[in-house]
């Protein structure tokens, strides 16, 4: 039965898809900056929301062409974390990731006015504790560190660990899961950007999620991040 925060969570969830598809824009055309909000007026909670569940994608068209953060995006992703503080979690683990996305989110924002660099929290249990399962269904809650450089324990996991993420890749897919997929996929990427070797075949991964995957802005924004990744690692091994 609808209640009466349905229509606030549907906007949210709409805001989300706006922030995600602009991003996207300026990802795949180049254009700059995303310009999400006129810097002159008030900013929508619903907006402000978006900004924060994005966190570090925000910067994926700098970051994966090696520009600097845009200081617009930067200010609104400041604003965004002070409005939206991390949210309770229901376990250490949990408090773990929130912590580890929003150390990403703030790796951009200490390179400009709008932030300070802060230590990595404390690394999430490995494979050779939880197991690949659940140690890739984490990881997948963490696809927004794999990015150009964003550095750390958990990155050091990913390198260590790619045939545990290519086992999670393969399990989402035969799961009818393409949102986890993808994001392990992108991991996979990002660690073949980063010189180790594939352990699974991406191109018809990538190439299936694009075709079975839910076709939200936010996972299309996954999966062009996976595969700009392993284009330029493709290019960088020619």
């Amino acid at each position: 039965m609808p209640t009466a925060e349905t229509p606030l969570r549907d906007e949210y969830a709409a805001a989300v898809e706006r922030v995600a598809d602009r991003t996207l824009a300026v990802l795949r055309d180049g254009e700059g900056t995303a310009a999400l909000a006129d810097p002159d007026s008030l900013v929508p909670r619903p907006l402000l929301a978006a900004v924060r569940v994005l966190g570090a994608d925000l910067f994926a068209p700098q970051l994966l062409t090696g520009a600097e953060p845009d200081g617009t995006t930067a200010a609104l992703l400041a604003e965004a974390r002070v409005a939206f503080p991390a949210p309770a979690a229901s376990s250490e683990e949990a408090a773990l990731v929130i912590g580890w996305q929003d150390w990403a989110a703030g790796r951009p924002l200490s390179r400009t006015p709008y932030g300070a660099d802060v230590p990595p929290p404390a690394p999430l249990s490995g494979p050779e504790s939880v197991g690949w399962q659940a140690w890739s269904r984490r990881m997948a809650q963490l696809s927004s560190l794999a990015l150009p450089t964003l550095d750390g324990p958990m990155h050091e996991a990913a390198r260590a660990n790619t045939l545990g993420l290519a086992r999670g890749t393969v399990r989402s897919m035969l799961r009818r899961d393409p949102t986890t997929a993808v994001r392990l996929a992108r991991w996979l990427a990002w660690a073949h950007a980063d010189g180790r070797p594939l352990r699974l075949e991406l191109e018809p991964v990538l190439d299936r999620i694009r075709l079975a995957g839910d076709g939200t802005a936010r996972s299309v924004l996954e999966l062009t991040i996976a595969q700009r990744l392993l284009n330029d690692s493709n290019g960088a091994t020619r």
